[in-house]
C-alpha cells in the first residue's frame, strides 16, 4: 500500500518568546530558527520515518529547491513536487515558554498547485492506496474527488480548520484525523465542547466514516463505523519543549501504522509515542523521530536522546 500526500511545503520562520503576542503588544524573541516545515512536508516526513511507502504531490518556488532534501533523505518520493514561482509557502510560528504556538502561513506555491499536477501526482494509485490531503494547498476538493474515483481511502486532516472545509465534499472522506477543536467544528458545536460529545455528533453526522481525535495530554480516541466501542490511549506524560509537529507527527505513525496491518490500538499507541518524542525537541519536520527511536521509547519508557 502506497499513501500519497497532496500537501503544503513551508519555510519555517520560528521565534521563541515568554509568551504569545497578543494585539497591540511587541514583544521580543529570545531566538529565531529557520526550519523546513508545512503540514504536508511534516506529515510526509513522519511517514516516511515511519517506514511508509509515501510520494509528496506539492509545489516550491524558485525558493524552496533545499526543502526537498531532506525530504528525500527521509526516504519519500518528491518526484511530484513542481516548482512554480519564486516564493515558497511559509509560515511564521510563536513559541511561548511553555511550548504552545501560533502561527500565520502565507500559501505562495502551495496555493498555486494545478488539476493538472495533481492528476500527474496521481496517475501511478491504485485501488487500496490512501490519498492523505489537508487545507493549506489549492485543489483540495479536486484532490478528493479523484482519489475516490481511484477508489483509494481518502483521509482528511481539515487543518486549518475554516471556512473553505465546509464546501468540501466531506461525505467522501474515509477518515478524518483531527484535534478536539476541528472535531468540535465538523460537529457544528462550539469550540472547547467536550470530544466525546463531538465524537457522537460526527458518528450520526459521518456514518460511514473513521474518526482520529488526538486530545493533547488527554490522550487520543478512535471511533469507525459498525457500532464498535471507541478505542481510547492515555498520552505519553513528557516535557514539551514545542508543540508544532505533534498533530502532524501523529498522523504520520498513524497512517504508517494501519497501512501495515497493525490494529487500531497498536496504530494510537504508536502515533501517540512518535508526538510525544516529537514535542521535547524544536521544529516542525525536524523534531520527528526516526521508527528505531519510537520504538526504543515503546519498549523503555525512556525518551531517545536529543539530537
Amino acid at each position: 500500500m502506497r499513501i500519497f500526500v497532496l500537501g503544503s511545503i513551508n519555510i519555517d520562520r520560528v521565534y521563541k518568546l515568554d509568551h504569545i503576542v497578543v494585539p497591540g503588544e511587541t514583544e521580543t524573541a529570545s531566538s529565531f530558527d529557520l526550519y523546513p516545515g508545512g503540514k504536508g512536508f511534516n506529515q510526509t516526513t513522519a511517514l516516511a520515518k515511519a517506514g511508509a511507502l509515501v510520494a509528496l504531490v506539492g509545489a516550491v518556488g524558485a525558493d524552496g529547491s533545499w526543502l526537498l532534501v531532506p525530504l528525500r533523505e527521509a526516504g519519500a518520493d518528491t518526484a511530484r513536487v513542481s516548482t512554480i514561482g519564486s516564493t515558497t509557502g511559509h509560515a511564521v510560528i510563536q513559541v511561548d515558554k511553555n511550548g504552545s504556538n501560533c502561527i500565520f502561513i502565507y500559501p505562495g506555491a502551495n496555493g498555486r498547485i494545478t488539476n493538472a499536477q495533481l492528476v500527474a501526482g496521481l496517475s501511478y494509485a491504485h485501488p487500496g492506496d490512501v490519498f492523505l490531503v489537508q487545507n493549506e494547498t489549492s485543489c483540495v476538493e479536486e484532490g478528493i474527488r479523484l482519489a475516490k474515483e481511484k477508489k483509494m481511502t481518502v483521509a482528511l486532516n481539515p487543518s486549518p480548520f475554516d471556512e473553505r472545509i465546509a464546501k468540501l465534499p466531506l461525505d467522501l472522506v474515509d477518515l478524518f484525523l483531527v484535534n478536539e477543536i476541528e472535531a468540535a467544528g465538523l460537529a457544528g458545536l462550539p469550540a472547547g465542547s467536550d470530544p466525546g460529545a463531538a465524537l457522537v455528533a460526527l458518528r450520526i453526522k459521518y456514518r460511514d466514516a473513521r474518526f482520529v481525535v488526538t486530545m493533547g495530554d488527554k490522550g487520543a480516541i478512535s471511533s469507525g463505523p459498525g457500532g464498535a466501542a471507541p478505542v481510547t490511549v492515555p498520552a505519553f506524560r513528557v516535557d514539551a519543549v514545542d508543540t508544532t509537529a505533534a498533530g502532524d507527527t501523529f498522523t504520520g505513525y498513524y497512517l504508517a501504522a494501519i497501512s501495515r496491518g497493525a490494529s487500531e490500538e497498536e496504530a494510537l499507541r504508536r502515533a501517540s509515542a512518535a508526538a510525544a518524542i516529537a514535542v521535547t525537541r524544536p521544529g516542525a519536520a525536524p523534531s520527528v523521530p526516526e521508527k528505531k527511536e519510537v520504538d526504543s521509547f515503546l519498549a523503555t519508557g525512556e525518551l531517545p536522546k536529543t539530537k
